[in-house]
């Protein structure tokens, strides 16, 4: 086989291995990843993995890497494909909720998970957690600020405060969704943005087709 063929066969591993990880680090924490457990759970020898990944920090940094090339690609850019302003801020939660409901991940949402299990403790992979938490919030901040420079938000309405909105009502989704049911708990999601969103636009029907 030729060097690139090497190469191709090794990335292929490497992306296989990454999206096992993430569904196991949904279900038994980023934390209680290790390289024994993914490769049990693949079938693979450990020796192998730990030609990708020397430790299991290195693991789950990849991992965080994995998750938030899913997110963006689940979530974001199929959002970014909707006209900016107020309903392109829609089109974000409802991918968000999409992905939720699709069960892509058994645990419901990587982040979340990560950010509850490493709050309390400091490290390499909390400063990454916190650095992703922060650029998703520039994100949803920056799509709130774009509607109002579009001026579709009434006077007075903070866009940091809209973000804040819409990720806590994400967050709070996929918290209650296994206690209180997905069906009904995506539902109230969906509808409390909707609701607030058409309170703090100027021209709600610019929503009537959501």
């Amino acid at each position: 086989m030729t060097q690139d063929g090497r190469l191709i066969r090794g990335e292929r591993t490497r992306s296989a291995v990454l999206e096992r990880a993430l569904v196991l680090a949904t279900v038994s924490g980023l934390d209680g990843l290790s390289l024994s457990q993914v490769a049990d759970a693949l079938g693979v020898s450990k020796s192998g993995l730990f030609a990708h990944w020397r430790s299991k920090e290195a693991l789950q940094l990849a991992v965080i890497d994995q998750a938030r090339a899913q997110w963006r690609d689940r979530v974001i850019r199929p959002a970014l494909e909707v006209p900016a302003g107020v309903r392109r801020l829609w089109a974000v939660h409802d991918r968000r909720i999409a992905f939720y409901e699709a069960r892509v991940l058994p645990g419901g949402c990587f982040f979340a998970n990560a950010h509850f299990e490493f709050n309390a403790r400091p490290g390499v992979i909390r400063d990454r957690l916190a650095g992703e938490l922060t650029d998703w919030m520039t994100f949803l901040t920056g799509l709130a600020g774009e509607a109002a420079a579009l001026g579709e938000l009434r006077p007075g309405v903070d866009p940091a405060g809209l973000a804040y909105h819409v990720e806590s009502l994400g967050v709070c989704a996929v918290m209650q969704a296994p206690v209180a049911g997905a069906a009904p708990t995506y539902a109230q999601a969906r509808r409390q943005l909707l609701e607030h969103l058409r309170a703090v636009t100027i021209d709600p029907t610019i929503l009537e087709q959501t």
